[in-house]
């Protein structure tokens, strides 16, 4: 197997383990919260499970360009393609910035879901601001998705 794609496969590895990890810690933090309501109000578990839910995109993006890359140099169709050193350190480098913001946007996003969860608690009308304020953290989350794919669509191969 050629260096170029031991590279570009680490940058896949990396951009659906770690934004795969943010989401897996996130969603336990606030499942826990949300156990808790759960267990006091079982009538608020439509609205703690939709804010238990939200920190689990990241690893879906993570996942897209895992996916995306994988495709860009044929390892889903069985033949790699050949690619350069330069080629894949591009990739790997385009798997970066959803990796890195998806593990730490993952984990505040679970932290923030928790405090939202724990307001709904005491005023479950409040549940759609806890959302909007849960939502903000994705936002850093989106971008470095859309710079992945930039990054990602600058490399030919």
């Amino acid at each position: 197997m050629e260096i170029g794609l031991v590279y570009t496969l680490i940058g896949a590895g990396l951009a659906i383990g770690l934004a795969g990890m943010g989401s897996a810690i996130g969603v336990a933090l606030s499942g826990r919260a949300a156990a808790g309501v759960v267990s006091e109000k079982p009538e608020l578990f439509g609205k703690v499970l939709i804010l238990q839910a939200l920190p689990g995109t990241q690893g879906i993006y993570g996942f897209l360009i895992a996916i995306l890359v994988m495709v860009k140099v044929g390892m889903l169709g069985g033949n790699p393609a050949n690619v350069s050193i330069a080629q894949g350190l591009g990739l790997f480098a385009a798997c970066l910035p959803i990796a890195i913001v998806g593990l730490v946007s993952g984990i505040y996003q679970g932290k923030m879901a928790a405090s939202a969860i724990a307001m709904t608690a005491k005023k479950p009308n409040m549940s759609a601001r806890g959302m909007t304020m849960t939502a903000i953290v994705e936002t850093y989350a989106i971008l470095a998705f859309l710079i992945s794919i930039l990054m990602y669509n600058a490399i030919v191969i």
